[in-house]
């Protein structure tokens, strides 16, 4: 905490004004530097859609929390967002692995994998986020697991995760988190959704 962020380099006014956006809020919401989980729920589902997004929130804020202690700090949620953002797809897909892991043990379950799943459905039905999937969230659990688990035991880990992303663009865009589908207050445009990848 206190340390300055290391940033990469931009690489257009779109990037720049949707970072600062995330920062804005981060900064006008929780001036301390400091979120807690409760915050951060209010926070990100009342950017969102309420209470529809609130277990997503919650897994999102234990990835954040690197340390565990409860709170995320200007530093990790500044990280974090230039991180999903402009990060490379083996970054984003290792983040993302972490957000779907919940007990942290190194491996992914399809329960685990069905929880977020079921979450981000949630979510993404009620704000319109997306366009309707084609599948449940247990289908489109089922549909990966086969994919991913290519040892057959039941459990997808970093290596086959990341592996069967970058293999499968469908995959790859169902896991990979992105914060520009979560909509940011503007100043002067408060329904303005953050932009999509070209």
């Amino acid at each position: 905490m206190g340390q300055a962020a290391n940033l990469p380099c931009w690489r257009g006014e779109s990037y720049i004004t949707e970072l600062y956006e995330w920062f804005r809020k981060f900064i006008n919401e929780c001036p301390s530097g400091l979120i807690t989980l409760h915050e951060f729920q209010r926070h990100f589902c009342d950017g969102t859609v309420g209470g529809e997004s609130a277990d997503y929130a919650e897994q999102i804020f234990r990835t954040l929390d690197k340390n565990g202690d409860g709170v995320v700090d200007f530093r990790e949620f500044v990280m974090a967002i230039s991180m999903l953002m402009e990060g490379t797809a083996v970054e984003k897909l290792c983040w993302s692995f972490k957000l779907y892991d919940k007990d942290s043990d190194g491996a992914i379950t399809k329960e685990e994998m069905l929880d977020i799943m079921q979450a981000v459905y949630k979510m993404n039905v009620a704000a319109a986020l997306t366009q309707p999937n084609e599948f449940t969230a247990e289908e489109c659990t089922n549909r990966i697991f086969v994919r991913l688990d290519k040892d057959n035991n039941a459990i997808i880990s970093l290596e086959e995760f990341i592996q069967g992303a970058l293999d499968d663009d469908w995959i790859r865009d169902m896991l990979e988190c992105d914060p520009r589908r979560v909509k940011v207050e503007r100043p002067l445009r408060r329904d303005t959704a953050l932009g999509t990848h070209g």
